[in-house]
């Protein structure tokens, strides 16, 4: 096996699979495990709970998009960095990627938003909170 592999291990017949590869394996062999990460229940509930936060909350006088709104939960979520921008008096926010998020991650950032949104009275549309994990 010279080439990368990739495999989900979603049923016990892709774990066999799976150890049956890694038996196979020469020592020295690097194998990497990694969590799942979001699904898209949890990706279409995000974004349908940053548009209701958008509409709703005005932060520092001002109305913040969806995509913006993402950054400053994603950042509060993972405690981010901000370091100064190359223009003076640029800051930027660094490892903001919601895409690395696993799904206990995800279900951790519509839990901030959905508190968020409580704590400023914000009505969020449908059942998107339910069901988050």
């Amino acid at each position: 096996m010279s080439a990368r592999h990739v495999l989900t291990l979603a049923n016990e017949t892709v774990r066999a699979r799976a150890i049956r590869w890694i038996q196979g394996l020469p020592v020295g062999t690097k194998v990497e495990f990694k969590p799942p990460s979001r699904s898209l229940d949890q990706n279409a509930k995000l974004w349908a709970c940053l548009t209701d936060v958008s509409r709703q909350v005005e932060w520092y006088g001002q109305q913040l998009t969806p995509e913006e709104w993402k950054d400053v939960f994603t950042a509060s979520l993972r405690k981010a960095k901000v370091v100064p921008g190359l223009d003076a008096g640029s800051f930027v926010v660094l490892g903001l990627r919601t895409s690395k998020l696993t799904k206990a991650e995800f279900s951790d950032l519509i839990e901030l938003i959905a508190c968020f949104g409580a704590e400023r009275g914000v009505v969020f549309s449908s059942d998107q909170l339910e069901d988050a994990a």
